[in-house]
């Protein structure tokens, strides 16, 4: 497939803390990982597939220190441990061909094979033409799209000369049909963003796309994984069913949302119920749903009787 477009295939997560920074996020490091927040003083901690446990005063220094309104990170699945059961979708075989996948995948692998053709392409052909796979993208999952061309554009340049990043395409006729944005950090591999117009989506592009992706990832020399995203907090089971049906596991977790504690007495029933019904009101909101998956977390914990199942089946 070539080496990667964007540098070489090494990034460390102070590489990406970098990105972030150029984002306009704020990063934090702390004793057990480092804590990144897009807004609203919300922190995850990345990177994605660390499994930490974090200390009362690390976290106190967290919130009172750096003003975190909330904290969000996985742990190992323990129990009984804080958090609730979650999974990552991560690949971590040292073999990945068509031979591993069930008959659907490979049958659709072969099918996107036929209709494209998949291979590394340039950050900047990926700025020019990428913003129209986005936008259809957010369309057809129903979210509301908050930002703009030059906004979106200016997230994925501030990747220029960072080491790790590389974008994937599968074109159709010479056309981006479906893109994926990856990083490899440390021994680990990011399936960072993907995308896909809908004229496409019966040529099975994103299949083909996934497939050349993971496989030629694989292949490469001391990578002990790849991960393919964590469970969403506010999507449905079935947004991860193509991963899974593409080779990649649930890795068991528990994920964690730890609120302020002078925010804990408003992490309740009542708000739950709130931040629920202004969700139905405004589906398209990702911030709404954000937030009541947030709440969510946070109260299965509290009652552990009634501990949300996250895990897979």
């Amino acid at each position: 497939m070539g080496s990667p477009v964007m540098g070489s295939p090494v990034m460390t997560p102070d590489i990406y803390a970098e990105w972030l920074r150029r984002q306009g996020q704020r990063v934090v490091r702390t004793e057990s990982s480092y804590w990144q927040s897009e807004g609203m003083r919300v922190f995850q901690a990345f990177p994605y597939h660390w499994l930490i446990e974090p200390g009362e005063n690390e976290l106190r220094e967290l919130m009172f220190g750096h003003h975190a309104l909330a904290l969000r990170y996985s742990l190992p699945a323990r129990d009984p441990e804080p958090g609730n059961s979650c999974y990552h979708a991560v690949y971590t075989g040292k073999d990945y061909d068509l031979e591993t996948l069930s008959a659907w995948a490979r049958k659709n692998v072969r099918r996107g094979l036929r209709n494209s053709t998949v291979g590394p392409i340039t950050l900047e052909r990926y700025l020019e033409e990428g913003w129209r796979l986005r936008v259809d993208t957010l369309a057809r999952q129903g979210r509301r799209l908050k930002e703009s061309k030059p906004d979106w554009c200016r997230r994925y340049a501030a990747a220029s000369g960072l080491d790790g990043f590389e974008v994937w395409a599968a074109q159709v006729n010479g056309q981006l049909a479906a893109t994926l944005v990856t990083f490899q950090m440390d021994s680990w591999a990011y399936m960072l963003y993907q995308q896909c117009h809908s004229d496409y989506l019966t040529e099975h592009v994103n299949n083909a796309l996934s497939f050349i992706v993971t496989q030629t990832l694989v292949r490469r020399a001391k990578l002990h994984g790849i991960f393919y995203g964590m469970q969403s907090l506010d999507a449905p089971a079935s947004v991860d069913e193509f991963k899974f049906r593409m080779g990649y596991q649930a890795r068991p977790v528990r994920q964690r949302v730890a609120f302020h504690p002078y925010l804990a007495p408003l992490v309740n029933g009542v708000t739950r119920r709130i931040t629920r019904t202004l969700t139905r009101l405004s589906p398209r909101s990702r911030l709404l749903a954000k937030a009541d998956g947030m709440l969510r977390l946070s109260l299965a914990e509290k009652n552990p009787a009634r501990e949300l199942s996250f895990n897979r089946g």
